[in-house]
């Protein structure tokens, strides 16, 4: 079972990576995640804490698989004893100088999937849109370290 959900974004790859990449940030704009900790690498255990619309938080503890400067973060996160497997990812992928894709979703597999994650998947959707909607402002309002007005650029 596959969820994924993909919105452009006016800004650079960079800017983009900026407020990604920014666990400890995710509080003050994430709506799907609102506390992460941990470092972005291959190996290691990033503990969030997950909303998903209408459901209650959960705490989850997903292992970095891949990721990529200015490109993706991709991890892994098992449940229900073993029984759910998924690959989530979120990934950057840059049309143009100043505008990009951001595609935010989830691959389940495993014996419990029909069972547990079937029943969820209105909130699962409505949770990667909500990510994928408060990065785009975020980045487009500039409101990331680092991240730059390109009309301030050119004025």
């Amino acid at each position: 079972m596959r969820f994924e959900h993909r919105i452009g974004i006016q800004a650079t790859a960079d800017d983009i990576w900026t407020v990604l990449s920014d666990l400890e940030g995710w509080a003050d704009w994430n709506p799907l995640y609102p506390r992460a900790a941990g470092v972005i690498r291959i190996g290691e255990t990033l503990d969030l804490d997950m909303a998903l619309p209408g459901l209650p938080l959960q705490t989850i503890q997903p292992r970095v698989l891949d990721w990529a400067p200015y490109d993706h973060i991709h991890w892994r996160h098992t449940t229900a004893r073993g029984w759910i497997q998924s690959i989530r990812f979120l990934e950057i992928e840059e049309l143009g100088p100043t505008n990009c894709i951001f595609s935010n979703g989830e691959i389940f597999s495993g014996l419990a999937t029909r069972f547990v994650v079937r029943p969820q998947r209105r909130a699962i959707r409505a949770g990667f849109e909500s990510l994928g909607e408060a990065l785009k402002v975020r980045v487009e309002q500039g409101l990331g370290q680092g991240v730059r007005d390109p009309q301030a650029a050119s004025g």
